[in-house]
């Protein structure tokens, strides 16, 4: 028996020099190993996400806010360094696979030190951050072999990869040194302050050297939206324990039915709304924005997170094991949602470069809906009313971008594409 066509290859990982992959490169999309790695980022969102809700349940709102906002930085950039280079690099031979899985071995290391350094912020005097930075360091260090593979292996652009080499070590030794010092809280804080600068502007630097790196627009847009998906799980986790909470005391009931939905709706809605937002096409248009939208989005991620923390609180509240009241429970999920509706409109805006006056009036009708929640809260209406009323927040967007929203935004990616007429 002969054979007419070709059969294809099984493919095989060796070694490969990391040549930088074609930035137009079509159906471009994330790869099995990178949903891997991903897979890590769920434990560390839901350990972040814990430890935040235990302290907003004891009305320790300083060391909460502290340490989940430490957390979601070390958390998120270090996805977000990974995910650039392999949108870029990823030539997915086993020298890189090997190294993907030291990384997401420093993702379960700085998860497991969370806790601890929760601890320490709410006790102090001193932070503990030792396993948390160790983890980090683990990560950060991969991420330098990384980069200084592809300034060997990729010449043209060997400026912009030793750029981010030095900045990532010359952070790294900040960070051990923060965390081995004998110092407060505040003083490590204070620390650490020039360090995030230096993780932050390390790329800005870097890209604007021979042209930056090769990074796929579609792609990078995907990864950000699968972390995205990701730290939503975080939402339903929260509505679980919630549910679970007023099975136990009532059986199933209406209540029971309200958290469901309420859960379960604004988990959807904010889905929704996120894929709302048209990164890729932008992107691709305009790539001198990425910055904005990729640093941005670490605020997204932490506001998500934060509403998981929010129900989480709320289930605790119903089985009367937090320490606030029903106003306070209720603000911690109503202010992320906002935050979280906020960044997004921020987010389209920018890539957009124009202001629609048509979210003005649905940013009013999102925040009559959180009012509407808060002051329910506050004249005792029961809790699972008010999350199911909380509902309605997301919803004004979706209904006024699937009537009127999606045509303005088709005009403004048609004008931007020189099409429009």
């Amino acid at each position: 028996m002969t054979q007419e066509h070709s059969v294809a290859e099984t493919p095989a990982h060796r070694a490969s020099a990391l040549r930088g992959r074609d930035r137009h490169e079509a159906h471009r999309a994330a790869t099995p190993l990178e949903l891997l790695f991903d897979l890590t980022f769920v434990i560390a969102f839901g350990i972040a996400s814990a430890q935040f809700a235990h302290q907003l349940a004891e009305g320790h709102y300083k060391a909460g806010l502290i340490g989940f906002g430490f957390a979601m930085f070390a958390v998120c950039w270090a996805w977000v360094n990974f995910s650039w280079f392999a949108s870029a690099y990823d030539n997915d031979d086993w020298i890189f696979r090997v190294t993907t899985m030291v990384q997401m071995a420093g993702v379960l290391i700085l998860a497991l030190g969370l806790p601890r350094m929760f601890k320490s912020i709410d006790g102090g005097p001193y932070l503990d951050n030792m396993i948390m930075v160790l983890g980090y360091v683990v990560m950060r260090l991969a991420m330098v072999f990384q980069w200084l593979r592809a300034a060997v292996q990729d010449p043209s652009r060997r400026r912009i990869c030793l750029t981010y080499a030095i900045s990532i070590i010359v952070a790294q030794v900040g960070w051990i040194i923060q965390a081995v010092a004998d110092i407060t809280v505040l003083q490590s804080f204070l620390c650490g302050v020039p360090l995030i600068a230096i993780e932050l502007l390390g790329p800005i630097f870097a890209e604007r050297q021979q042209g930056g790196t090769p990074w796929h627009a579609h792609h990078i847009a995907e990864r950000y939206g699968l972390l995205a998906i990701i730290a939503l799980g975080e939402s339903v986790v929260g509505t679980v324990a919630s549910i679970s909470a007023i099975v136990e005391q009532q059986g199933w009931s209406v209540d029971a039915v309200l958290i469901c939905f309420a859960g379960t709706g604004l988990t959807f809605g904010m889905w929704w709304v996120y894929f709302v937002v048209p990164s890729a096409q932008v992107l691709h248009a305009h790539r001198e924005r990425c910055f904005v939208w990729g640093y941005g989005h670490m605020f997204i991620f932490a506001a998500i997170a934060a509403i998981g923390a929010g129900l989480h609180v709320a289930g605790l509240y119903i089985e009367h094991k937090a320490h606030i009241s029903a106003l306070a429970t209720m603000l911690t999920v109503a202010v992320p949602v906002g935050i979280y509706l906020l960044m997004i409109y921020a987010l389209y805006t920018y890539l957009m470069q124009e202001i629609d006056r048509f979210h003005l009036w649905l940013l009013a009708g999102t925040a009559i809906v959180l009012a509407a929640t808060i002051l329910m809260a506050a004249a005792g209406v029961r809790m699972t009313l008010c999350l199911a009323a909380l509902t309605l927040a997301p919803l004004v967007t979706i209904i006024g971008y699937e009537l009127v929203g999606y045509r303005h935004g088709s005009v403004v990616l048609q004008r931007m594409s020189g099409t429009h007429e």
